[in-house]
């Protein structure tokens, strides 16, 4: 690699491996016919995941009128959110400390019990518990996937196998709610997640086949597991998370609940720190922050997850609120910037060779800032070419952002790091939307309070706008509110570049592959 240097010297050593560290990188152990067949097994698991978190959102007046429990069925995605976020470190160092393939093989096998349990599920209560159990197994299936591509794959090739993930990801996102509407409406709620059994029991049969990952070295003293740390971290982050999540949906942010969840969370995070701190192989190691290259991509990356909450979230409602769109043209609306994302993504390699990792992501993330500050200024109503060239133009700018960090964020650690490194800046993404969920929603829900008094909810504006011919004073003020949004979007990328531009060193210390 010709854009990154290591400024440690013209050699760019290798650290030194650990007990329990395969002596050569994936790409040398997989012959290519087999490594084909695991890049399978790799886009089919993060199908999975990928589906998951939206496949089930066009079938919940179905699930509600079968099972009742209306007043918690947000917990349906709060819930499995929030299993997967707060188990993306622990299955980082587990598959640094004991391999990618019993990592992935578990996590896999436990994605398909709890899909199983939750077409079984007899009431509400039993539904969101078996989410969890799938939530459980997701965070294995989106930390170790990634992980495990660059593994196979040596740097000058990292950025194929990622557009292709990126590209499942995508396809997985525009199919995911027209295929739960058809399996809802033709044939069983259920469906949805039986669906899942066939295709993840191919993607494990292949992995257990096909993925041979190199020897390790055993002579060193056996590995130890922080179960301490790691059940520290899954309460500190369940905690906070669900402070964040049900803030101002299912109480106030200055009520008892809120202020008891995060006082909770604050204890848990001092907790946290003290355990790791003490621990011989802690679950979140001190040198994740450390690094200026790690903790710059950490800040970069839970700022995109925060900036994503904007479009995903509130761009549907504007869209058919504002510009008087149906449903389905609403969507396409969002969807077309999954459409240039990894297109840019792929393409991202030839601009990162020459000027490195760090000036693609400041470009990326720049022309983003610009796209959503370009926002607001639509001319109100205006037409909806406007905002899909915008979310066209977005895609392309965040495409070219964020592989390049999560592929030179690889390339700097080495086997034994690498899927710690890989969970930590997809964590800190999954934060990023979580806080983005509950700020930006107080934004709007604030903007609209004072628009229209009383009344302003933008979930109840939406829902009244879907069904019929609201006041002008209305319309406008989703707008307002939905621009404003926008504004804290803009915000948060720019909180990105500058991230970047002071934390991160322009060229990133690459290692060399192991031969």
């Amino acid at each position: 690699m010709q854009g990154e240097r290591n400024p440690v010297g013209s050699s760019r050593r290798t650290r030194p491996t650990t007990p329990g560290t395969p002596q050569r990188t994936g790409a040398g152990a997989e012959p290519g016919k087999r490594r084909g067949a695991v890049v399978a097994a790799l886009m089919l698991s993060m199908a999975l995941a990928a589906l998951d978190s939206t496949i089930v959102s066009t079938a919940v007046p179905q699930i509600v009128g079968d099972l009742g429990g209306f007043s918690v069925f947000s917990w349906l995605f709060s819930g499995y959110l929030l299993a997967v976020t707060v188990t993306l470190p622990v299955y980082g160092k587990l598959s640094d400390t004991f391999g990618r393939k019993p990592v992935l093989v578990v996590g896999s096998a436990l994605f398909l019990l709890g899909s199983l349990l939750c077409a079984l599920a007899w009431n509400m209560g039993a539904l969101i518990a078996f989410r969890i159990v799938q939530g459980l197994g997701g965070g294995a299936l989106q930390g170790t996937v990634q992980t495990l591509a660059a593994d196979l794959y040596p740097l000058e090739q990292r950025p194929r196998i990622q557009a292709k993930l990126s590209t499942v990801w995508a396809v997985s996102a525009v199919a995911g709610p027209a295929v739960g509407g058809v399996l809802a409406a033709y044939a069983d709620w259920r469906w949805i997640f039986l669906v899942n059994l066939p295709v993840g029991a191919v993607a494990l049969w292949l992995l257990v086949r096909h993925l041979h990952e190199p020897q390790r070295d055993t002579s060193g003293p056996r590995p130890r597991i922080d179960w301490a740390g790691a059940l520290a971290v899954f309460a500190c982050g369940g905690v906070l998370l669900t402070a964040l999540v049900q803030g101002g949906v299912a109480w106030r942010w200055l009520s008892w609940q809120s202020t008891t969840l995060l006082c909770t969370g604050l204890a848990l995070v001092f907790l946290v720190v003290v355990i790791e701190r003490r621990a011989a192989e802690p679950i979140i190691p001190g040198w994740v922050w450390k690094r200026p290259t790690i903790a710059a991509v950490n800040v970069a990356l839970g700022a995109l997850g925060l900036l994503m909450v904007a479009p995903t979230v509130f761009l549907p409602t504007y869209a058919q609120s504002v510009l008087g769109l149906a449903p389905i043209a609403a969507g396409f609306v969002l969807s077309v910037w999954t459409l240039s994302w990894p297109v840019s993504a792929a393409l991202s390699q030839h601009v990162y060779r020459r000027i490195g990792f760090r000036d693609t992501a400041l470009l990326g993330i720049g022309t983003a800032t610009l796209v959503l500050l370009a926002f607001p200024f639509l001319p109100y109503p205006g037409s909806a070419w406007q905002p899909t060239l915008l979310m066209l133009l977005l895609g392309g700018a965040l495409g070219l952002f964020q592989l390049p960090l999560i592929v030179g964020v690889q390339s700097t650690v080495g086997w034994s790091e690498r899927g710690t490194a890989t969970a930590s800046v997809l964590f800190c993404r999954q934060t990023g939307q979580t806080i983005g969920a509950a700020l930006f929603g107080a934004v709007a829900n604030g903007v609209l309070a004072s628009r229209l008094g009383d009344a302003g909810d933008l979930d109840t504006v939406a829902r009244e706008l879907g069904t019929s011919a609201a006041p002008e004073a209305t319309r406008r003020a989703v707008a307002d509110a939905v621009h404003a949004v926008y504004f804290g979007a803009a915000g948060a990328a720019a909180l990105a570049f500058v991230a970047l531009l002071v934390l991160a060193p322009r060229r990133f210390p690459v290692l060399k592959e192991s031969p």
